[in-house]
């Protein structure tokens, strides 16, 4: 309880903390084990302050705060249809749509990839510029 109000403070304190601290910094900082700082973040999830996401790390959840929950190829193709990005134009870059969607450059390069697959996207290959090769309507994104 003692971790979890220690947490909760920080993400009072800093508007911006979007994800809670490391469980291994946790542990270090408050002398405990992995079992005590996961009881923790389950206290802060019964609380309506935190959420899991994959890859094991936890995200702040605010007040009034609505999350995109969809996968990101499906968001990526949203700004394609959204947008007016035509047939041939070149798409933004990865850095781009990591700031975009704040996620890491191989969870964008997977979602672009998918993109590819499925006919939405070309590239010619690593390091060039990828081009829109059609644009999703409502009905293919769902």
């Amino acid at each position: 309880m003692q971790i979890a109000e220690v947490v909760k403070a920080q993400i009072n304190a800093d508007p911006l903390m979007t994800h809670l601290p490391a469980a291994g910094d946790l542990m270090h900082d408050h002398g405990v084990s992995r079992g005590v700082v996961l009881r923790a973040f389950k206290e802060l999830q019964a609380d309506g302050v935190a959420e899991p996401v994959r890859g094991g790390r936890w995200r702040v959840v605010r007040q009034g705060e609505q999350a995109d929950r969809r996968p990101l190829e499906a968001r990526i193709a949203e700004v394609i249809a959204t947008e007016g990005f035509e047939v041939g134009e070149k798409f933004l870059s990865a850095s781009d749509l990591m700031g975009r969607f704040k996620v890491s450059r191989p969870t964008v390069t997977k979602a672009l990839d998918k993109l590819e697959a499925a006919g939405v996207l070309a590239s010619e290959g690593q390091g060039k510029v990828r081009t829109v090769r059609t644009v999703p309507n409502r009905e293919e994104r769902s």
